[in-house]
């Protein structure tokens, strides 16, 4: 007997919730000018906001959904005058196929809540150590022990946290060591999977998205950075590369959008760069890309260190999940 299996019951929350809404917004369920909220959305298909706020993500640099002078993003392409358009998104009826909906409404798999909480662990280091307790951390998620316990171990594995010499789960502090560290493998890994991406990338979606950097689109430096992820280096044929770089860029990429919360601009500057990257990959001589890309990264690890130290000056919010104690 060949048992029936769901093909969407492996992958992360985010790339759910990001296929169903970028359907429902090419066949018009959600019309040009709705205002799309975290909250809304992460009720409406029963999950948490962490998956919702990366699939907003993943659909801004697709160019799907905007930002605007409001709180949330807006359905349609920048450079059209769209009138923001505030309803109940239950109104809409989403259309969401069994199978996905299925896998979404999963529970038991550490794999449904592990970037929520990779994202939460990631950012809070550059506030110093915190102590994840697993009983809180099982409570936040509503999962049994189990699946908290087989999160934590991932996070282990990814080189988050760590165990204490009494047990405890530690994640942090971020050091500039570590940082410069990261910066440095980012230096040798990226530019040798740029080149081994080259012959695979879609080079008319990097023309697309110079496109709309020309246009005045307001992409931030780390819309550019994931763009670069998948546009490019992700279609490197080596797997075990691929995901040495999406490891690697994991405490990077939290700590970043952490320091951005805290109300730190764009680097202009950065993302000037980022258009002259997309340019040399649009033109193909991959070779100069990739050298390009390294120099890229060393004024990055700079900068990074850089922003760090004003946090030396912010005073903690109190703003962490509950499984996080400052220690």
């Amino acid at each position: 007997m060949i048992r029936s299996v769901n093909p969407f019951a492996q992958e992360p929350r985010y790339e759910l919730v990001t296929r169903v809404l970028r359907t429902n917004i090419q066949r018009g369920t959600l019309p040009e000018g709705l205002v799309l909220l975290e909250g809304p959305i992460a009720a409406v298909m029963q999950t948490s906001r962490g998956p919702v706020q990366a699939a907003l993500r993943q659909l801004l640099s697709e160019g799907v959904v905007r930002r605007f002078d409001g709180r949330g993003y807006l359905v349609g392409a920048e450079g059209k005058d769209i009138a923001p358009i505030r309803r109940d998104l239950g109104e809409f009826n989403l259309e969401i196929p069994d199978d996905v909906d299925d896998a979404l409404q999963t529970r038991g798999t550490w794999r449904h809540v592990y970037d929520e909480v990779e994202e939460q662990v990631a950012s809070c280091q550059i506030f110093g150590e915190f102590r994840i307790v697993e009983t809180e951390l099982s409570d936040y998620l509503g999962v049994s022990r189990t699946v908290a316990r087989d999160v934590l171990a991932r996070l282990q594995e990814r080189g988050l946290i760590r165990k204490s010499a009494s047990s405890h789960w530690i994640a942090g502090p971020l050091t500039a060591r570590t940082v410069r560290e990261k910066f440095e493998l980012r230096s040798i890994i990226e530019p040798a999977a740029l080149r081994l991406a080259a012959p695979h990338i879609r080079y008319a979606d990097v023309e697309d998205l110079l496109d709309r950097i020309d246009s005045g689109a307001k992409l931030s430096s780390e819309l550019l950075s994931d763009a670069l992820l998948e546009l490019c280096i992700a279609q490197a044929p080596n797997t075990s590369l691929v995901d040495m770089v999406r490891s690697n860029r994991l405490l990077l990429t939290s700590v970043n959008r952490a320091l951005t919360l805290l109300g730190l601009p764009n680097d202009e500057a950065t993302i000037d760069q980022y258009r002259t990257l997309f340019d040399l990959v649009a033109r193909h001589p991959i070779d100069s890309a990739s050298e390009y890309l390294r120099d890229h990264l060393q004024i990055m690890a700079r900068r990074s260190l850089a922003r760090m130290k004003i946090v030396a000056v912010i005073r903690e919010t109190g703003e962490f999940a509950p499984y996080l104690l400052p220690q």
